[in-house]
């Protein structure tokens, strides 16, 4: 047994860091991401095996969740999406207004990836619109849902 203080899930130095998902074109979902989303390029590699990339928000160098792109060679001749959250598994990011919610749906309308048009939910979930990546991944984008509220009531 570790010396180290516990939580109730593990050690207090365990941080959640990163998602990883699959892509096909890696430069087409980085300029999705990097269109509909807060997250910027932080990294990009190549090896053997394909490219990778991470990207994150760039205001939160102190504690770092970044999305994992990765681009497998093997994987070019798949077709044009292989979604891994779907669907209804997704990522998730709280915006500043019904207003901004309703100014992405409507961008991810113009560009054929709206899933979920602007709706209001019942709460805790708030006023909510969902888009797919260029690989078919759900993305939700929501008002009022209070993730980060909450986790300041609580841990604060």
């Amino acid at each position: 047994m570790s010396d180290q203080p516990h939580n109730a899930v593990g050690p207090a130095s365990m941080r959640w860091t990163h998602i990883a998902l699959p892509c096909i074109d890696i430069d087409a979902t980085i300029r999705w991401y990097e269109t509909f989303t807060p997250l910027r390029l932080l990294e990009r590699r190549e090896d053997a095996d394909g490219y990778g990339a991470w990207l994150g928000h760039p205001d939160n160098g102190d504690r770092p969740f970044v999305l994992v792109l990765v681009s497998f060679f093997r994987d070019q001749n798949k077709g044009d999406k292989m979604p891994i959250m779907a669907p209804f598994a997704h990522i998730g990011i709280e915006v500043t207004s019904r207003t901004e919610v309703d100014e992405i749906a409507r961008r991810g309308e113009a560009e054929g990836c709206m899933v979920w048009p602007p709706t209001e939910m019942p709460q805790p979930v708030g006023y909510i619109c969902a888009l797919t990546d260029p690989d078919g991944n759900m993305v939700e984008f929501s008002f009022d849902q209070g993730v980060y509220a909450k986790a300041k009531e609580i841990w604060g």
